[in-house]
């Protein structure tokens, strides 16, 4: 029986992996945090490896032949310290929670939904038309700019354009038939900015990326745009992202990733170096807009199937590099 070992948060989906999976493996838990010794003895005697993370630290054994990055992301996977012997593959499944939790965001922001249930909770009728308040706003008519046209991006589109917003995406690719009302080349980013009502980060992280949003790009917002970030914390630098909101440069932003996370030195630090939990401009949440009961069925199945490929020779699915000869 072969002997697959799910490493750190990669181990959720142990229990949909099980179900799912139809050839003989012998499935191995590894906790985050587990010492470098038990680390070594699993990984040694694995034939696949199921993580999120992997450094030079983290040696992979001459029996492993695939290695299943637990998610879509592989800015915490050094690819330079796999074996070219071995396949790489990662999952993905995460869109269509993202996509929703991007739309809620809309939705609660132009009906101003959390401030008028707190407001009304606390006994104010605020808001309301008995009272001639001003009315709130609604998502039709908005335009949404979404900058990465991947997967997540896509599923944002459609669900957007469903709802009548306008979108306008900027990609570094050609998209065929792209779900948008108009798509950018990356060139013109900067002519997207002072478009848009919302503005939603769904791109890769990589050096191309990191620091993309900085306090120029941010300027070209209005002053009444909202970003929504559910790629990665670093495309925006931190500093003039915070700066931007606590000054009104911008009218808000939805964050669900950080620059910082837990750690087993710190399991709940503050998810960044400046008070953004104090700006009453900004919702934030634990980069969770993906983490659903809908993700773990697909990307326990998408990790499954690749296991099975690996017994009985069919393609994997996501390959991001395919196993080289020798």
């Amino acid at each position: 029986m072969l002997e697959a070992v799910l490493h750190g948060i990669a181990a959720a989906y142990e229990g949909v992996v099980r179900e799912q999976v139809r050839t003989p493996w012998r499935l191995t838990v590894l906790p985050e945090g587990s010492g470098q010794a038990a680390m070594a003895a699993a990984f040694g005697r694995a034939d696949a490896v199921v993580l999120t993370r992997l450094d030079r630290s983290m040696p992979l054994g001459p029996r492993v032949r695939l290695v299943q990055v637990g998610g879509a992301g592989l800015d915490a996977v050094d690819l330079a310290a796999i074996p070219p012997r071995i396949a790489v593959c990662n999952a993905y499944g995460h869109e269509d929670g993202m996509a929703e939790y991007v739309i809620l965001s809309i939705l609660a922001w132009r009906h101003r939904f959390l401030e008028m249930t707190r407001s009304f909770a606390a006994g104010s009728w605020r808001f309301s038309g008995h009272i001639g308040d001003p009315p709130h706003g609604e998502a039709a008519g908005a335009v949404l700019g979404i900058v990465g046209l991947g997967r997540i991006g896509r599923a944002v589109a459609r669900r957007a354009r469903a709802l009548g917003l306008r979108v306008v995406a900027c990609n570094r690719s050609l998209v065929p038939d792209p779900p948008v009302d108009e798509l950018l080349p990356w060139s013109r980013l900067d002519e997207l900015l002072p478009r848009v009502d919302f503005l939603v980060l769904t791109c890769a992280l990589d050096e191309t990326t990191r620091g993309l949003i900085d306090a120029r790009r941010l300027a070209l917002l209005r002053r009444d745009a909202v970003l929504i970030n559910v790629a990665r914390g670093p495309i925006c630098v931190e500093a003039d992202l915070f700066e931007a909101l606590r000054a009104k440069r911008i009218g808000g932003a939805v964050l669900d990733v950080w620059w910082r996370y837990p750690s087993a030195e710190d399991p709940a630090p503050r998810p960044s170096a400046f008070p953004f939990h104090e700006l009453d401009n900004v919702v934030m949440t634990p980069h969770a807009s993906g983490w659903t009961d809908g993700l773990f069925r697909r990307r326990g199945g998408q990790i499954a199937r690749n296991l099975d490929a690996l017994v009985t020779g069919a393609p994997f699915v996501n390959l991001v590099r395919p196993a080289l000869p020798g």
